[in-house]
């Protein structure tokens, strides 16, 4: 611009503001300050630096004034039809992106989108994100922690293997890895990443169980086969499948049978699926899958007196046993 060097972040500030100015129509320079974090005077120079490039900005005075583009000039965007721009404003999860690092760039991205929208679809996209909210994490619980994840998504995107020393729930290991791909669930933050040997098996690694992470500096070449979602699909219903080992079956009134089906989504689906009048009135029989007779014990304790198990013997045994020691804990 007339021998003035811009730096790559003014650059994307003038964008910005060229961006809003189409979008919004006219703006003051405290307006715009408070927009872009910046000085007024920072926006003065923004809007000479604008003008100078032969962008037709005007600086109106007087109460109402302000800077405002020329009647009629904007930059164009083609391709996109009205359902998809919403889309693109739908799809946006901020929580998710900010953990990313890309929070600013993905409000940016939509700013830039708006702007070149006909102006019959800048209301619709935002009313598409004014009235719909993705809320990707579980009720009661927080996400997990990303303290790693900025570097994973940079492994990731630039394929290059990770040195991590990992906790499982059997022990804590070291491990070279090639992440192929980030999967949110449920708040929850995952790898998929194959072991950097010959033919290495492609695993499923939960980011907040990385101790510590440590670039090799080392590039891979991503298999050209390997697709995220058919794998994470796979995966989760191999491990929903290995997860279950036995099942129990239970008496339920119909406020047990409601309980059940807040337990896992298998575990609701075969209540629901089996349930069958039981011999004793007002009650249902129902089975169900478990993973271990411990930790179905520690489940079906939520049910309290709305359900009774009837097999296996073992499970009866745990839930008797359990009790038995909270009598006795709180008899005194």
């Amino acid at each position: 611009m007339y021998g003035r060097t811009i730096r790559p972040m003014q650059a994307s500030r003038l964008l910005s503001l060229l961006m809003l100015l189409q979008t919004r129509g006219r703006m003051s320079a405290q307006a715009l300050s408070a927009e872009l974090e910046v000085s007024v005077r920072t926006i003065h120079r923004d809007i000479d630096s604008l003008s100078a490039s032969g962008v037709p900005v005007w600086a109106e005075r007087g109460r109402q004034g302000g800077f405002v583009l020329q009647e009629g000039w904007r930059t164009k965007l083609t391709g996109l039809t009205a359902t998809e721009a919403q889309a693109v404003f739908l799809g946006g999860l901020p929580g998710p992106a900010r953990e990313l690092g890309l929070g600013e760039a993905m409000a940016s991205a939509q700013l830039k989108l708006l702007a070149a929208l006909p102006a019959g679809w800048q209301e619709d996209a935002r009313r598409v994100s004014a009235r719909f909210h993705l809320d990707p994490i579980d009720w009661y619980r927080g996400s997990s922690p990303v303290n790693h994840l900025p570097a994973v998504a940079q492994a990731v995107w630039h394929e290059e293997r990770l040195r991590l020393q990992y906790e499982s729930w059997e022990r804590t290991s070291e491990r070279e890895v090639e992440p192929l791909g980030l999967v949110l669930k449920a708040g929850i933050w995952y790898v998929a990443a194959r072991t950097a040997v010959a033919n290495g098996k492609v695993r499923t690694y939960r980011l907040s169980s990385i101790l510590s992470l440590a670039a090799t500096g080392e590039h891979f070449t991503r298999p050209k086969d390997f697709d995220l979602a058919s794998y994470w699909t796979a995966s989760t219903q191999r491990f929903e499948a290995e997860l279950y080992r036995d099942e129990a079956v239970l008496r339920v009134t119909r406020q047990g049978l409601k309980t059940l089906s807040n337990f896992s989504p298998a575990v609701a689906e075969a209540a629901g699926r089996t349930q069958a009048p039981d011999a004793q009135a007002g009650w249902l029989q129902v089975t169900i899958p478990i993973e271990s007779v411990s930790h179905a014990a520690a489940q079906l304790l939520r049910l309290g007196a709305q359900a009774e198990v009837l097999k296996p013997a073992a499970l009866r045994r745990e839930l008797r046993n359990t009790l038995r020691d909270w009598t006795a804990l709180y008899a005194g």
